[in-house]
């Protein structure tokens, strides 16, 4: 937990809340702060929860010490891992095998920005390639001036994503194992489902049961786990979704550690299927058993 991303409070967080279960269910459970780390020091452990968010945590990196370690450890593989945490890549895939994605552009410097705003309608989502928890993530209703601002925020961070806004619900769907929980829908008062929403605002609804019956609610976990299995993705993980103006859903992204806080959308709908924190902890954790 922890670590050296732009999302260490929020790791930390998560991981003192899976440790915390683990203990209370009689689990030797140690704390591991990955600040930097040194991965010889875990040769001695069993197995590894990685409650790293970011990079670092999310994008193979501790994944691949662990395998040269040989230590079991929940989530998804490195290569999977990687693809996840790349928007960019992660979107050319999903537009390779067809997968419904919201449209997006990939300028590498501000002079590109003309040809977007010639080729596409605002509103836009613009959003760093590799950061998690919507840092570094602006929405531009309108111009090149302000499409401009928002660009230079996220090239601070990576890589940017130009993403086509796409106005409607938004969705999560949790998948535990091969387990898909019940979805979550997302309503808050703010401009979208930002940093602030996520973790600190006490506004920001969730409505789980989502809404959506039948054959709907059937296709927008059908997506989910196309995305997921797309990636390569394994143990757990979330995948967010949109639904547009024409009923059709949009994938926007696969998070292979998600957040595990008190504000956080998998203990949710875990509990909407009766499943409690520790045994939902201890569920992720059994994955590394297989």
């Amino acid at each position: 937990m922890g670590g050296n991303s732009a999302e260490r409070e929020i790791s930390l967080q998560s991981g003192n809340a899976v440790l915390e279960a683990l203990t209370n269910v009689g689990v030797a459970a140690i704390g591991v702060d990955g600040k930097d780390l040194d991965c010889n020091d875990l040769r001695n452990y069993d197995r590894v929860f990685i409650a790293l968010h970011g990079r670092g945590g999310e994008d193979g990196s501790i994944q691949g010490a662990l395998e040269h370690l040989g230590i079991p450890y929940t989530g998804s593989a490195v290569l999977a891992s990687a693809l996840a945490m790349d928007k960019i890549r992660c979107k050319q895939l999903w537009t390779g095998i067809g997968l419904p994605t919201p449209s997006f552009y990939t300028p590498s410097n501000e002079a590109q920005l003309v040809n977007v705003v010639d080729e596409a309608e605002f509103p836009f989502i613009v959003k760093p390639c590799r950061e998690g928890s919507s840092i570094g993530m602006e929405k531009v209703q309108s111009g090149l001036p302000e499409l401009v601002n928002a660009f230079r925020n996220a090239k601070q961070y990576d890589e940017v994503l130009i993403e086509q806004y796409i106005d409607g619900p938004e969705y999560t769907v949790t998948i535990v194992g091969q387990e898909i929980l019940p979805p979550i829908r997302l309503e808050t008062p703010r401009t979208f489902y930002d940093y602030k929403a996520k973790y600190f605002s006490n506004d920001t609804q969730y409505h789980c049961p989502c809404g959506l019956q039948g054959d709907k609610l059937a296709e927008l976990e059908q997506l989910a786990k196309w995305a997921f299995d797309s990636l390569g993705c394994q143990g757990w993980g979330r995948v967010d979704l949109m639904m547009g103006a024409n009923q059709e859903f949009y994938v926007l992204e696969v998070n292979t550690v998600p957040g595990m806080t008190s504000h956080s959308l998998v203990p949710m709908s875990a509990k909407q299927a009766g499943i409690d924190f520790s045994e939902l902890v201890i569920r992720i954790l059994k994955e590394t058993l297989v």
